[in-house]
């Protein structure tokens, strides 16, 4: 099974601010939901709680939910304790591609794990305030295999690219992030 990551960044690493986005980016939102969908996601409780109770859980995805609230309840999603019990379970269903999408305690928990196989970054061209961070890339450890730019236009405050990072092989999986 693949591991990815899949998040929006500033340029300056900010990934949140006060438990949403800090931009509204539709065509990131339909990349996000076209490589998501079919799939496991896995995501910490926080992250889970900040999307909008009308689009919770993601449709078409099996959402799995990480926190260490035993009694947690997550209506139409599974809730496990632990990173490792969420790959474990996609790995149990025959999952091909389990895809982490937050926030940034599973995300340092991927990098801690050394789990992550692909990243599927959305770089925002711009900087902006946040109190969320994506962690710093080990650029030697990973290949952009593929991007694609988007200029701003009416309905994308900013120009944005996406890009697709495949571990290169013989890379140490314990550093997929700078310290």
């Amino acid at each position: 099974m693949i591991v990815s990551v899949i998040a929006a960044m500033a340029e300056n690493g900010v990934i949140g601010v006060d438990g949403d986005l800090p931009w509204r980016l539709p065509d990131d939102m339909k990349f996000f939901q076209r490589m998501t969908t079919g799939h496991h996601v896995i995501t910490g409780r926080r992250n889970y709680e900040s999307i909008p109770d009308r689009f919770r859980p993601l449709a078409g995805r099996t959402n799995v939910v990480v926190t260490r609230e035993r009694a947690y309840q997550a209506p139409g999603a599974l809730v496990v304790h632990s990173l490792e019990e969420a790959l474990q379970l996609a790995r149990d269903t025959g999952e091909t591609e389990a895809f982490i999408i937050g926030g940034g305690q599973i995300y340092a928990e991927a990098s801690r794990l050394g789990v992550v196989d692909r990243i599927y970054l959305t770089i925002v061209h711009g900087e902006v305030d946040g109190d969320v961070y994506f962690p710093d890339i080990q650029e030697d450890a990973w290949e952009d295999a593929w991007s694609e730019v988007h200029p701003a236009d009416d309905r994308h405050a900013y120009s944005f690219t996406f890009h697709r990072y495949e571990r290169i092989k013989g890379s140490n999986p314990d550093t997929w992030v700078t310290s």
